[in-house]
C-alpha cells in the first residue's frame, strides 16, 4: 500500500533558511523509493486556516517514507526548514 508525506507550509519565517533548505533536500533523497507528486503548486484553500504552500511525497511503505524522514541527510536539511518555516508535515495511508 502505497503512503504519502504530505509538507503544508504555513509561513515562511526565512528566505535564506528555506534556500539552503532547498540546495540539501536534493541530496537527501539519495536511493529512496520516493515519487514527487505535488510540489507547490497553485493552491486554492477551501476550509481552515492559510497555508502558503504544499509538497506531497509518495512512497511504497511507511517504513520507507520513515527511513527517509530519519536519514541523516534529511535531517541535515530539516534545520533549515524548521529555521526558516513553521510546517505541518504528516504520512497518511492511500488505498491498495
Amino acid at each position: 500500500m502505497s503512503v504519502f508525506m504530505v509538507f503544508e507550509r504555513e509561513v515562511t519565517k526565512s528566505a535564506e533558511e528555506m534556500a539552503l533548505y532547498g540546495q540539501k533536500v536534493g541530496a537527501a533523497r539519495g536511493n529512496h523509493a520516493m515519487t514527487p507528486l505535488v510540489y507547490n503548486g497553485k493552491l486554492d484553500v477551501l476550509e481552515g486556516g492559510p497555508i502558503e504552500g504544499v509538497v506531497i511525497l509518495s512512497f511504497p511503505t511507511a517504513e520507507e517514507a520513515r527511513a527517509w524522514y530519519d536519514s541523516p541527510a534529511y535531517q541535515t536539511a530539516l534545520e533549515h526548514r524548521k529555521a526558516g518555516s513553521d510546517h505541518r508535515v504528516y504520512i497518511v495511508e492511500g488505498k491498495s
